[in-house]
């Protein structure tokens, strides 16, 4: 499945749309809703040294309420990660921004997202980039993400369901790769997808892991290791290794 500006049809878009409907139902105003976002912004984020401009007003933008069940909806905007169903959940607000603080991304970036979860970060993400490629392994969590995000209006969000241990390699090379799943080395094939200059942002470790930044040079890579983190392991060809 690849697809990107979603236009659901017959009896499966219909499904997809109900599917993004348990989601997105909401009965609190949009004006409630930002009060809420701006306070978790402000006393999570900025507070804690990310105040990159283009994030934060990114962080400001999405709604992330709208990426998690109706009944964590009164807990979208505290800084702890939700379950999503599938066994996975929607990463810390605080983590989402760090991670796409340290990715350096610019309007002119091509980025790639290793594990869509609920299209939170996607969406992060394609409020400052050019174009975003995201990949998830569980298809029907990659449909409802695609949905959410159709319905939000994004058109620069393209969504693939498969193993992205190897990446998007049809669209390489990519300015930035963000990977929300942690496996236990760094896959060559992200490097071998990295422009020149771009930078992978990846947790790796078992049990204990480490939040490591990846930067590309013309004749090798710089690792830089930023925070201890816990993120749910990466699967399919990962898992193999």
């Amino acid at each position: 499945m690849e697809k990107g500006k979603i236009k659901a049809a017959g009896i499966c878009g219909i499904l997809l749309i109900l599917a993004a409907a348990v989601f997105s139902t909401d009965t609190m105003t949009d004006t409630t809703r930002q009060k809420e976002r701006d306070n978790l912004i402000d006393r999570t984020i900025v507070n804690r040294g990310v105040t990159d401009s283009a994030v934060v007003a990114a962080m400001r933008s999405v709604p992330r309420h709208r990426f998690v069940p109706e009944s964590y909806r009164g807990q979208a905007y505290m800084d702890y990660p939700l379950p999503i169903g599938e066994g996975q959940t929607i990463s810390q607000p605080y983590i989402v921004a760090l991670m796409t603080d340290l990715a350096r991304i610019s309007p002119y970036s091509k980025v790639l997202e290793i594990g869509t979860g609920s299209g939170y970060q996607a969406a992060v993400l394609a409020e400052i980039a050019d174009s975003v490629f995201t990949i998830e392994i569980i298809c029907k969590l990659a449909d409802r993400a695609e949905a959410i995000l159709d319905t939000l209006g994004y058109e620069n969000i393209y969504v693939r369901c498969g193993d992205g241990y190897r990446g998007w390699p049809e669209h390489a090379p990519f300015d930035a790769i963000i990977v929300t799943a942690a496996p236990d080395h760094i896959p060559e094939p992200l490097i071998e997808q990295l422009a020149p200059g771009g930078r992978l942002v990846i947790p790796v470790g078992d049990y204990l892991q480490e939040l490591k930044v990846v930067t590309k040079t013309e004749d090798d890579e710089k690792v830089e290791d930023i925070i201890p983190v816990r993120f749910v392991p990466m699967t399919g060809e990962a898992q193999d290794k």
